[in-house]
């Protein structure tokens, strides 16, 4: 009896375990029911549910890298070797969906094939050498928003696909080398004649400037020999003018008056010299003091 009740209890334990399941981060849960596909997805957490008649399968909704090495062809009928990574989710709200329409080997029956026609379409319409110059990121958009066209209307997020090795036929890469040589020397040539063109341009600059300074600092030299010439003159006009203004007043001073008395005053001094002396008048002067011996 008490083993039975243990075998028991151990039977109930083990249901209780395995009717339990923890949804955990970046997963959805789909529960599913006597074969039918609940369309509501289970949230993170622990989940209940009865393992006799319900099942709960946990489906990723995070970014998954799927890689994948695939032909590229190129418009000029070239084929080359790509390594391509496609990084996708599914819509949280689609996941039941796509688990009952498609089921979980979702990559192998919707992606892959979508891919794999979307890149065949897209390289076709580019040159070999576009998959190595600024055309790849507009190659990579393209091929997504093909896929998009697709499997965006079922569920799926085509985040980016990324062109991450491609290898082009030996010929074709030497070719496309020795012609990118070739324009980086042409644009190396094209630097240095710009270059030169501008340093001639900038000596031209310099001896036109220099020039210039000369007929500026002669015309400087020139314009102070006229200020200095200009100032001599107008100095010696100025004293001219004063000396012509005091000879007016001198002139203007000396009245009749002022001229007898100063002929009286000169008579005077020679009047008291010992010396003999001579004196002739016009006979108007009187004669002053004049000694006889």
């Amino acid at each position: 009896m008490k083993k039975l009740k243990l075998i028991l209890v151990l039977a109930l334990s083990i249901t209780m375990l395995d009717s339990c399941m923890i949804i955990r981060q970046g997963e959805v849960g789909v529960k599913r029911k006597l074969g039918k596909v609940n369309y509501v997805p289970l949230d993170q957490g622990p989940r209940f549910f009865n393992p006799f008649l319900t099942s709960i399968f946990k489906v990723p909704v995070n970014t998954v890298n799927m890689e994948v090495v695939v032909p590229l062809p190129s418009r000029e009928g070239l084929t080359i070797s790509a390594e391509v990574s496609i990084l996708y989710r599914l819509q949280k709200s689609e996941v039941p969906r796509i688990f009952d329409e498609i089921g979980m080997r979702y990559e192998r029956t919707v992606l892959l094939p979508v891919f794999r026609s979307a890149v065949a379409d897209v390289s076709s319409q580019y040159y070999a050498k576009d998959m190595h110059s600024g055309a790849r990121a507009e190659i990579e958009e393209n091929i997504r928003e093909t896929m998009m066209k697709v499997l965006g209307p079922k569920g799926f997020i085509i985040e980016n696909v990324l062109l991450k090795t491609i290898r082009l036929p030996d010929d074709l890469g030497r070719a496309i080398e020795e012609k990118l040589r070739a324009e980086q020397e042409a644009q190396r040539m094209e630097f240095t004649k710009q270059h030169e063109v501008l340093e001639a341009e900038r000596l031209l600059i310099a001896a036109e400037g220099e020039q210039k300074a000369k007929i500026a600092r002669a015309e400087g030299s020139k314009r102070v020999a006229e200020i200095d010439a200009e100032g001599d003159a107008n100095a010696i006009k100025i004293r001219a003018k004063a000396q012509a203004e005091a000879n007016e007043m001198i002139s203007q001073s000396l009245t009749p008056t002022v001229l007898r008395n100063n002929q009286i005053e000169a008579f005077r001094q020679l009047s008291g010299s010992q010396n003999s002396k001579i004196i002739i008048t016009d006979g108007k002067t009187p004669l002053l003091g004049i000694p006889t011996n």
